[in-house]
Order: C-alpha cells, then sequence, then structure tokens
C-alpha cells in the first residue's frame, strides 16, 4: 500500500509539473524551430534526425575529462536538493524503486557525431522532480558528476519526457565508460547537457554556467541550430 500511495503521489506530481512547464516546452526551439537546420527525414518532435555538422555513427566513442570514477552501487548515492520542498539522498535500490521508463531515442555530440536509435531505460527527471518538488521561482537545475563535471539545464529542457538518468542501454547496464552506473540524456540537445556518473542534481532559482559553458561552449546547445559555442 506505501509504494502504490507514493506512486501515486508522483504521478499527480508529475502532472502538475508537466502542466506548469508544458507551453514553455512547445516553444523550445528543438520542438517549435520553423527553420530547423539539418538532414534526413523528421524525428518525433518534427526536426531532421541529422542535425546540421552531425555526421551518423554506428559506434559510440568514448569522451571525459580524462577521468572514469568507478562507484560500487552499494556506495552509489544520488542526491536532489536546491529549490525544492523535499530533498533526498537515494541510494541505488531506492532509485530502481522509481518508475521505470524505456525510451529510444537519439544521442548528439558536439564534436560532429550523432548516434540514432538508442535503446535506454531509466528514471525520467520529471519523476525525479516530482519526488522533490520544486519551489514555484526554480528556473533550472545544475547537474554534478562523481568525476567533477558539471552541466546546467534550463527546467523546460529538464522536465521533457525523454531526459532520463539511464543505467540501461540496450538491455545490459550502463557501461562505465559512458557514465554507469547512470548517467543522465538530454536527447533534444548536445550530449555535454548529459552529466556523466550522475551524483547530485541542484535546482536553482537563476541560471549559473556548467563546465563546458563556462569555457566556451553554448548555454544553450540546440543541435538543429549549430548552437555550439557561445557568442
Amino acid at each position: 500500500m506505501e509504494d502504490t500511495d507514493k506512486l501515486n503521489r508522483i504521478i499527480e506530481a508529475r502532472m502538475k509539473l508537466k502542466s506548469r512547464f508544458e507551453e514553455k516546452m512547445k516553444l523550445t526551439p528543438s520542438v517549435s524551430d520553423d527553420a530547423p537546420k539539418g538532414s534526413g527525414e523528421l524525428n518525433r518532435h518534427g526536426m531532421p534526425v541529422i542535425p546540421i555538422g552531425q555526421t551518423a555513427t554506428v559506434k559510440w566513442p568514448v569522451l571525459d575529462l580524462g577521468y572514469q570514477p568507478d562507484i560500487p552501487l552499494d556506495r552509489w548515492r544520488l542526491t536532489v536538493n536546491g529549490a525544492v520542498e523535499n530533498p533526498v539522498v537515494l541510494t541505488w535500490k531506492d532509485f530502481m524503486a522509481l518508475p521505470q521508463t524505456k525510451d529510444t531515442s537519439d544521442f548528439h555530440c558536439v564534436t560532429t557525431w550523432s548516434k540514432l536509435n538508442m535503446h535506454w531505460k531509466g528514471v525520467s527527471l520529471l519523476d525525479l522532480a516530482a519526488l522533490v518538488h520544486p519551489h514555484e521561482d526554480a528556473t533550472h537545475i545544475m547537474c554534478y558528476g562523481y568525476d567533477t563535471y558539471t552541466t546546467n539545464i534550463s527546467l523546460e529542457e529538464a522536465l521533457k519526457p525523454d531526459v532520463l538518468l539511464v543505467h540501461t542501454f540496450d538491455g545490459q547496464p550502463l557501461a562505465k565508460e559512458h557514465g554507469g552506473p547512470a548517467r543522465m540524456i538530454t536527447p533534444q540537445l548536445y550530449a555535454w547537457k548529459g552529466a556523466k556518473w550522475i551524483k547530485r542534481i541542484e535546482f536553482l532559482t537563476e541560471d549559473k554556467l556548467g563546465f563546458w559553458e563556462d569555457r566556451g561552449y553554448s548555454n544553450t546547445a540546440y543541435p538543429w541550430r549549430n548552437d555550439r559555442y557561445s557568442d
């Protein structure tokens, strides 16, 4: 009964959050751009499947800061805090007990490669947000990795249904070199917006720059606008 009540609370909070940000989501470029740049057939959001400047690859290249942390599941923790009513620290067991989402999406790296039709399983950021109840004035999140990496995302992007904290790829546990045991994916933005080896999500009431954003990368990262670097 307790698990059912918890699930019902998450679903109710999820619907409220979705309603709160739905109009902003509809206006984001990866959904609403009437002149997107790219090639190929259209994806499920109406954008060309290959964004401008990208080349499809079968391989999944490995990119990181030169350090791949090894986090045993019994020591893994995810902190979700900041401008929220109910901050939490989740164990792996807690994380896996949350609603699980399967999705197939594309992965666009700023270094010009795209890997298409990737099969994921994980927890949606929307469900995590529903668990902690962001304050009304929350506008962004900052994601932190066990490798010290950080990246920022607006809530209208972060709360989209295809933004997941994934633990499974192609039916197998996410490999360490790709951010396992869990990483974020952001299919409608360049992939650097999805932190590998994720350990903390902080809800913010104002925007702050993350690791690459502070080093000249775009703050918004829209693939179909070739939005790679700040002006």
